[in-house]
């Protein structure tokens, strides 16, 4: 992870390897030793020379035009997510020598907002790290605790595994979601401790590290699998916190008046032993 390393024919590469020449649009003859394109075709395709499209991908030049960029995103299929990390890849100046990671503290406003929420909430920093969480959040998943981070209990815990059936869908959005938020500042110890974990750690995570997805997360809906209260859909909004660079407000909210707005309102419920959770949602209404 060092400022040598060539992000930018790293990412070229593990592009072009998943385009089919069916999706590219040539004849497949049937003898490849690599998946997806062939240099040559992805030069062929975006109208420059082999030679230089090799030079970008070995890192011997990496100031190409704002043309063969475009070029390039366009014979690779990139959305405007990708061709925008894509940018963040060529050639710029040097960026200060990082001593260490600033510490992730959220401010005052936010923790009061978090903790006037009914719903469930926590704010988490650029890494997934958890920073803090209200009482319910933490009822939902116990992981969701101050000093937990989310990458490695997706990855590594199998009961936050066991609580997304969409569990494979949840991975891709982190990795992609990561990608994005990291861009070109590979040199940040935090991000190097955790990257260098998890590719160690899990197989799934090194097969999708490997795919340079780029994708931000945005509002959606999250199926989950509650041990007591069995299974729901929730809405996932992520809210960025002004002033604070990279930290998000994330609230999981129901329906009104759905299924899920009962579950939640049982498990935020005082006194209630989670072992009766799904019971009592299961007596009929008198």
């Amino acid at each position: 992870m060092s400022k040598t390393t060539n992000a930018l024919g790293a990412y070229l590469r593990a592009r072009r390897e998943l385009v089919t020449p069916q999706q590219a649009g040539i004849p497949d003859d049937g003898v490849r030793r690599v998946p997806g394109l062939r240099r040559e075709e992805v030069a062929m395709l975006a109208g420059i020379s082999a030679d230089y499209y090799l030079r970008l991908e070995r890192g011997r030049d990496r100031n190409p035009s704002a043309q063969v960029l475009e070029s390039i995103a366009r014979v690779l299929h990139l959305d405007d997510d990708h061709v925008a990390h894509l940018r963040t890849l060529v050639a710029q100046a040097p960026r200060p020598r990082r001593r260490r990671s600033r510490k992730e503290i959220p401010p005052p406003g936010a923790l009061k907002l978090l903790d006037s929420l009914a719903q469930p909430a926590f704010i988490e920093g650029r890494y997934f790290d958890v920073l803090a969480s209200n009482d319910l959040a933490r009822a939902l998943s116990p992981r969701l605790a101050v000093g937990g981070n989310q990458l490695r209990d997706l990855f590594l815990d199998p009961a936050e595994q066991a609580l997304y059936p969409d569990w494979q869908d949840m991975t891709e959005c982190l990795i992609a979601s990561l990608r994005q938020a990291v861009g070109n500042d590979i040199d940040d110890p935090r991000f190097i401790e955790l990257t260098g974990e998890l590719s160690l750690a899990s197989s799934r995570f090194r097969q999708l590290w490997a795919r340079y997805e780029i994708r931000g997360q945005r509002g959606t809906q999250i199926r989950l699998d509650h041990p007591q209260i069995g299974e729901m859909t929730l809405n996932r909004e992520r809210l960025s916190i002004a002033g604070t660079g990279d930290q998000m407000l994330v609230v999981y909210h129901p329906d009104a008046g759905s299924s899920e707005a009962d579950k939640l309102s049982l498990l935020a419920s005082a006194g209630l032993p989670a072992s009766d959770a799904r019971r009592e949602l299961r007596q009929p209404s008198s």
